[in-house]
């Protein structure tokens, strides 16, 4: 069931993958090995969403990857998404989510690992810690210890991701710790070649 939620994962940004490039963009890093992509938009309306979730969806099973869609719940269930990603907003209604919802579900539970094993009890198919680092995507998200990830490891049985303010040059502590997932933003978009960075965590994360 988990074999999906290995590797890269990439996310969408609203301003480093603009709508009219972001399927060039997202083509690219799928080419270099991005396992798991998430379309993040904090801006659009449900309505507006709905070309790029398609789009996005389609291109990912295409190349046999992960598509996840962020926050939606109800965008996620109507179009039946491969994926969902969740927040703190949404933690009071994992059981609901969970039974009208039944593709991969993934829960961001920062730095917290009681909450990580209660959202595992839920049905999540993935947890995701963070930030690792200062982000410049999300520069006001408190910075945790490494550590969780090796505690994590041992309290949890499903499959672990890392997010905030990774690259390629500061991730081999968190692969050495067992990670999963390698979730990036700022480090792929803002590459000269995208194909070419994805490959180097597709090398790290194979390690």
């Amino acid at each position: 069931m988990f074999s999906k939620t290995k590797g890269l994962y990439v996310i969408t940004d609203d301003v480093l993958t603009p709508k009219e490039e972001m399927l060039t963009q997202v083509e690219k890093a799928l080419k270099g090995g991005a396992k798991i992509v998430q379309l993040r938009d904090k801006k659009s309306s449900d309505e507006e969403l709905e070309k790029e979730l398609v789009s996005l969806q389609e291109l990912c099973r295409r190349y046999k990857a992960l598509f996840v869609l962020n926050d939606r719940v109800e965008l996620a269930i109507k179009h039946q998404c491969d994926g969902l990603h969740i927040g703190k907003s949404d933690h009071h209604r994992v059981s609901e989510i969970r039974k009208n919802y039944w593709g991969y579900l993934g829960i961001s539970c920062y730095g917290d690992l009681q909450t990580a094993k209660k959202m595992q009890k839920l049905g999540a198919d993935y947890v995701a810690f963070g930030s690792f680092f200062t982000s410049s995507t999300k520069p006001q998200a408190e910075v945790i210890d490494k550590d969780i990830v090796k505690e994590a490891k041992k309290a949890l049985d499903i499959p672990i991701c890392a997010i905030g303010g990774i690259t390629s040059s500061n991730a081999k502590e968190l692969v050495e710790n067992g990670i999963d997932m390698l979730a990036v933003i700022s480090d792929i978009w803002k590459s000269e070649d995208i194909s070419k960075k994805c490959a180097e965590y597709k090398e790290l994360l194979a390690k």
